[in-house]
């Protein structure tokens, strides 16, 4: 589907108006506060005290200008020459001239503003974005592997109530198949006394008609085997 020019130029101007917004912003990000604390006019060097915490993207070498908030179109420019968490050293190249154009002193409280520093800034909004997307895809990533731990607990617990039930089971049949052995036993030793019972029976009856084949004996009336005779 081909667009009207009319809403190819809406969307233009939108674009426009958003890079407008954009680059307003980082300007204003880029403006900053900062009061003369130490002035070196031999190696043209002034000690800034800042409250700002975005000066951490300054770097050195960055280029900065400043002017007095009373002669906002007087201004000047300075590099960043040290950095720390209270001031910023930058050297003035037109020292002299500075001093007179922005009046510079001791204790000056001046507006500063950097285009190196709008450039880090709009690079760590876009790290930012990256960043913020790779947090959002790790957060899912941890909110699954935390539902996987949870989900662990209950597969564990269901586990081992599935194997008690088997362990349950199996001690069941174990009893059932002991029983059974006991009671074959039983039954065996019954069968056991019943057939010795039967055997001793037949035994002494054995005994009681058990025909001798001789009815004599010897007679072992002499130490001559010779004189032995049957009687």
């Amino acid at each position: 589907m081909r667009l009207s020019p009319f809403f190819l130029l809406l969307i233009s101007l939108s674009a426009f108006a958003m890079e407008d917004n954009s680059t307003a912003k980082n300007a204003v990000e880029a403006t900053f506060p900062g009061r003369v604390s130490r002035i070196n006019n031999i190696a043209q060097l002034v000690r800034i005290r800042v409250d700002f915490k975005n000066a951490k993207f300054l770097n050195r070498g960055d280029r900065l200008e400043f002017w007095n908030e009373t002669y906002p179109s007087q201004r000047c420019f300075s590099v960043v020459e040290a950095r720390s968490n209270e001031y910023l050293l930058v050297k003035v190249p037109d020292f002299a001239q500075c001093v007179q154009r922005v009046h510079v002193t001791t204790g000056s409280y001046l507006h500063f503003w950097s285009k190196d520093l709008e450039n880090n800034l709009k690079a760590a909004h876009e790290l930012v974005e990256i960043l913020l997307k790779k947090r959002m895809a790790l957060l899912a990533r941890k909110r699954h592997h935390e539902r996987d731990l949870d989900a662990h607990v209950e597969k564990v617990e269901a586990t081992n109530k599935r194997y008690e039930i088997l362990r349950q089971k199996l001690e069941a049949e174990w009893n059932k198949d002991l029983a059974a052995l006991e009671e074959d036993k039983a039954n065996s030793l019954v069968a056991f006394k019943q057939a010795e019972a039967r055997l001793n029976e037949v035994e002494s009856k054995l005994e009681s008609y058990r025909i001798h084949e001789h009815n004599f004996t010897v007679d072992r009336w002499s130490l001559d085997p010779d004189s032995y005779f049957h009687k």
